[in-house]
């Protein structure tokens, strides 16, 4: 990617036609074609009246052609123009974007704890990898939330399809069989987000559970249970990858 590709990106971030870009800065609309195209190059006076036009700047027209360090506070495009919009809400919009980042701040500050609990150690005998193991969580009713403390650290194979996964649970109840069973050890790929039809690990009103996404609520596999209604607060904190067994 080219100073042509941050032209057109920026310019149909804007909603403008190549026309429209060009009647702005003084060229016709078949020379914005040829910068986006890379086929010529605006001279030094048009590229500042398009960095104005596309309220862009220097860092951001040529950052794939020059290696700038970056800082800590940059602030790319995209975050530039959801700045504008913010501004442009009224004290209820702001406060509802708050509380999102407020919500979404923790979600992910738990997916990060959850990340934290791999052990970097393997195992020479069994040539895998040692991870904690929490006491449980619900296929039931709900279990009290996990934190740091777990029953012990656990081996499980150095596989490529373990290699996300972060932390294991055991699994306490009869609400996910016969995929799952009581006293099972599940084998958790920390995520914010997982597919419907999926089955993860879920945070409701403090409560953990190990279901199958639904929408707008956590299904149970065994027909004799309940499903839980997800909330507001509702977190996923991870996606099921496996069931440890004797044979894994």
């Amino acid at each position: 990617m080219g100073i042509g590709y941050r032209i057109k990106e920026a310019r149909e971030r804007l909603g403008l036609t190549q026309t429209e870009l060009g009647n702005i800065v003084g060229v016709t609309g078949s020379a914005i074609t040829n910068y986006e195209k890379e086929t010529s190059h605006p001279k030094e006076q048009i590229i500042y009246k398009l960095m104005e036009a596309l309220n862009v700047d220097a860092n951001y027209l040529f950052q794939d052609a020059v290696k700038l360090p970056q800082k800590k506070n940059d602030v790319s495009l995209a975050e530039y123009n959801m700045i504008k919009r913010y501004r442009n809400l009224d004290q209820y919009g702001q406060e509802t974007v708050t509380y999102i980042l407020d919500r979404e701040t923790e979600r992910v500050k738990q997916i990060e704890q959850a990340v934290s609990t791999i052990i970097e150690a393997t195992d020479p005998a069994s040539q895998g990898r040692i991870l904690k193991y929490f006491h449980s969580v619900s296929a039931g009713a709900g279990e009290v939330i996990f934190d740091d403390v777990y029953s012990e650290r656990i081996t499980v194979p150095d596989l490529q399809k373990y290699h996300r996964v972060a932390y294991a649970v055991k699994v306490n109840g009869h609400s996910m069989e016969p995929r799952y069973h009581d006293k099972d050890i599940l084998l958790i790929e920390p995520t914010c987000e997982i597919n419907v039809g999926e089955i993860g690990i879920f945070n409701v009103n403090g409560q953990a559970y190990v279901k199958k996404l639904g929408e707008g609520k956590l299904i149970s596999l065994n027909k004799g249970y309940g499903d839980v209604p997800l909330t507001e607060e509702s977190l996923c904190m991870g996606r099921v990858v496996d069931r440890l067994t004797s044979e894994t």
